[in-house]
């Protein structure tokens, strides 16, 4: 029995291997089954009926509404200095006191001067109505009254005189006390107490700059003067400013347009007044307008992340109740501020494909899933984006 054993094991073996290779030549010559074909997955945003705004964008910098150096307008020592740098300072506020003693002096001086000659104008007026009395009585020629009439408008010269030196001097004294003449920020402080200044110092004592409202000059094409020169007879065009990374900054409305366009360029400037008690606008910052010049009411819009641009004309991809994408050809009418203005093609509330569309086909199943979109108000341009 245990010499047999072995062969017994052997034929076991043999059979099992026998097994295994017939099934796995079984499995090789029979096709694996094909598996079913997935959706596309894509992402989708509803065609809307709304008003869509026309926006124009241009490139420009932040000037101030005013900007003034403030100079001395008499000589004298700075006895005080009541500013501190970078304070906001109203209108009237006190500056800069320079010594105002030669000043008061010189005032007083002329007030005395003033009055004497006001003292010889009365007394020179009661000589005249003497003589006018002698010479009704032929006591006082005719030359001795004409002489006095004389004097007497000679002395009333010299109060006239005398009166616009008082007001010269007062002028002075008054302009020895510096007062800021508009609100604004103070920069550097140009004088320190115990200075001499001049009237003719061209440094000043300090520049005052206006920082609200604050204005940003900006260019655009000519091509847009026509839109926007109309928009501004109509009313009142809002205007947005934005930081060079797409931030909104401020709010206003453009106020001047440039009186020329410069040929060299094919531009035109213009000026937009923001209000700016948060100080978002600084003078000399870079900054992007926007100003709305018209509103298209009633249109149909959708993401211009959907439309497609083929070799003869401007396409979209809708997905039908089936989420099944059909190829449709467009009529466009705007592209603008990440929104496409669709004049005929697609009607409101059909799903256009936004994302995934580049592997869609007429005829494709797709999964649909909703994207997000931005309300076109809230639309920030994009650098260097000038539309």
């Amino acid at each position: 029995m245990r010499k047999r054993l072995p062969v017994i094991l052997g034929l076991v073996l043999l059979a099992a291997g026998g097994l295994w290779r017939a099934h796995w030549v079984a499995d090789a010559s029979t096709p694996p089954a094909a598996p079913g074909k997935r959706p596309t997955p894509v992402q989708v945003a509803a065609a809307r009926l709304m008003d869509a705004p026309v926006f124009r964008h241009g490139l420009g910098a932040v000037q101030p509404l005013n900007l003034v150096t403030v100079r001395s307008r008499v000589d004298g020592e700075v006895m005080q200095v009541a500013f501190t740098e970078g304070q906001t300072v109203h209108a009237g506020d006190l500056l800069v006191q320079i010594d105002p003693r030669p000043y008061k002096a010189a005032l007083d001086q002329a007030k005395a001067k003033q009055q004497q000659d006001e003292a010889q104008h009365a007394n020179a007026e009661r000589d005249l109505a003497r003589y006018q009395q002698l010479a009704q009585s032929n006591f006082a020629s005719r030359q001795q009254l004409d002489s006095q009439r004389a004097t007497v408008a000679q002395l009333e010269a010299q109060i006239a005189g005398d009166a616009a030196a008082v007001e010269s001097a007062q002028l002075q004294l008054d302009y020895s006390t510096i007062r800021a003449p508009i609100t604004g920020r103070a920069g550097f402080r140009l004088v320190d107490k115990g200075n001499l200044v001049r009237a003719t110092d061209a440094t000043g004592v300090v520049t005052l700059t206006q920082l609200d409202p604050i204005t940003a000059v900006f260019t655009l094409p000519e091509r847009h003067f026509a839109i926007v020169s109309a928009a501004m007879k109509k009313g009142v065009v809002p205007a947005k400013a934005f930081a060079p990374d797409g931030q909104e900054l401020a709010r206003g409305e453009l106020t001047v347009l440039n009186s020329q366009i410069d040929q060299a360029s094919g531009t035109f400037k213009a000026k937009a007044t923001f209000a700016n008690a948060e100080g978002a606008l600084w003078p000399g910052q870079s900054v992007t307008v926007r100003i709305l010049v018209d509103t298209l009411r009633g249109v149909v819009t959708i993401p211009e992340d959907g439309l497609q641009r083929g070799a003869d004309s401007a396409f979209v991809f809708v997905v039908n109740d089936d989420s099944v994408a059909e190829r449709r050809a467009v009529k466009v009418r705007r592209q603008a501020d990440g929104v496409v203005v669709i004049d005929d093609g697609v009607n409101p509330g059909e799903r256009v494909v936004t994302a995934g569309a580049a592997r869609v086909e007429q005829g494709t199943a797709v999964s649909a899933t909703e994207a997000t979109v931005a309300p076109l108000a809230q639309a920030t341009p994009k650098p260097g984006d000038t539309q």
